[in-house]
């Protein structure tokens, strides 16, 4: 058995070691991100706000003013909270055996952020994302940090649900779909258009989605 941390994951190497393939058509994600509720005037309103000071701060924030200051609001306002039922946590430790195409790995780390079932400690992820500041940085794959989270919750998940991811990159969103061995990216939304108003509403989606599988 091999110990591999999701900092250290690539695609590539998620690819070579557990036979995960990208694929370019997926009905989970097409239903995910185009089944969007609508906006209220009030959530619009406070999206405005939180894009003006991504406006002025996006070129100077470093990766923590980044996350409080607007990763975690719009996080918050879409209120991944349900106690005993599912909960949003941050740099929470998850890990497991998955199995591999030719050995076992005891994979595991700590996610920026995931919705997981439990109430005061994660259980099972549904939904993890990462957060870079910078497009190319010293420290791993965004993608493919995000990735292998969403294949320990996979491993965890008694039934096969698909799961779900995001990794955010400055200004940029992009969200994934894991189903079995293959996964799906979603095209590219910046928060500093209007895309911020779709991007909300694809979180409102994907608490739809969580609300019906932990009922």
């Amino acid at each position: 058995m091999q110990q591999l941390a999701f900092r250290h994951c690539t695609l590539t190497l998620l690819d070579r070691n557990f036979g995960l393939r990208r694929v370019f058509a997926s009905q989970a994600l097409d239903d995910w991100l185009h089944n969007r509720p609508s906006l209220s005037e009030i959530e619009q309103l406070i999206l405005k706000n939180f894009q003006d000071l991504l406006i002025l701060n996006s070129d100077a924030w470093n990766e923590q003013e980044l996350s409080l200051n607007f990763i975690g609001p719009v996080f918050a306002l879409a209120h991944f909270s349900d106690p005993y039922h599912f909960n949003f946590f941050a740099q929470r430790t998850i890990r497991t055996i998955v199995a591999g195409l030719h050995d076992e790995f005891d994979l595991g780390g700590e996610p920026d952020g995931i919705i997981a079932t439990g109430y005061r400690e994660p259980e099972v992820p549904l939904f993890a994302f990462t957060e870079y500041k910078r497009e190319l940085d010293p420290t791993g794959d965004p993608a493919g940090q995000t990735l292998a989270a969403m294949l320990v919750g996979q491993t965890l998940n008694e039934q096969p649900y698909p799961l779900y991811g995001c990794y955010i990159i400055g200004q940029h969103w992009r969200f994934l779909v894991l189903e079995g061995k293959h996964y799906t990216l979603s095209e590219d939304y910046s928060a500093l258009t209007n895309d911020l108003f779709a991007i909300f509403a694809i979180l409102k989606s994907l608490k739809q989605i969580i609300v019906a599988r932990t009922a």
